[in-house]
């Protein structure tokens, strides 16, 4: 049988190749995250588990009581990071994420919340799990380089 029947299968063993999502190349990831709409509504739940867990107060408190500005930073910064439109720098100036972050207090614990708030979003979308985990391991090098203290 010609293996350009089952162009799935490594053509000397046979073997099903696994079909891995590639994320970070052009706009997959936006794709993956389900457009705009979608890092809108993972923003929202992000915010939302910032707002109710008390693990997360302290980081909530570093934000003004108002999220309208928070909210629409990170979209913007998460759909251009995602391969869509950078309309970050347009809207808000070119970014360092650290330096922005420099001025506040976060240590390992403010780190941990902030991420945990992320993850939570994250599960509560209808997102494939190994797009969750690169997420997840995306934003874990910028949090951490955010991190001023231990």
């Amino acid at each position: 049988m010609d293996s350009s029947e089952y162009p799935e299968q490594d053509e000397f063993s046979g073997v099903k190749k696994a079909k891995a999502p590639v994320y970070g190349v052009g706009d997959s990831t936006l794709r993956a995250a389900g457009g705009e709409q979608g890092v809108k509504q993972l923003v929202d739940a992000f915010y939302h588990y910032m707002d109710t867990l008390p693990v997360a107060a302290k980081v909530r408190a570093m934000h003004s009581p108002d999220l309208t500005e928070s909210k629409a930073k990170l979209t913007t910064f998460l759909i251009g990071w995602m391969g869509g439109p950078s309309r970050y720098a347009e809207m808000y100036g070119s970014i360092n994420i650290p330096g922005a972050h420099r001025h506040l207090d976060i240590g390992l614990a403010e780190k941990d919340a902030w991420l945990l708030c992320m993850q939570k979003a994250l599960d509560d979308q209808p997102y494939e799990e190994t797009f969750k985990r690169y997420v997840m391991v995306q934003l874990s090098f910028p949090a951490e380089m955010c991190r001023n203290r231990k």
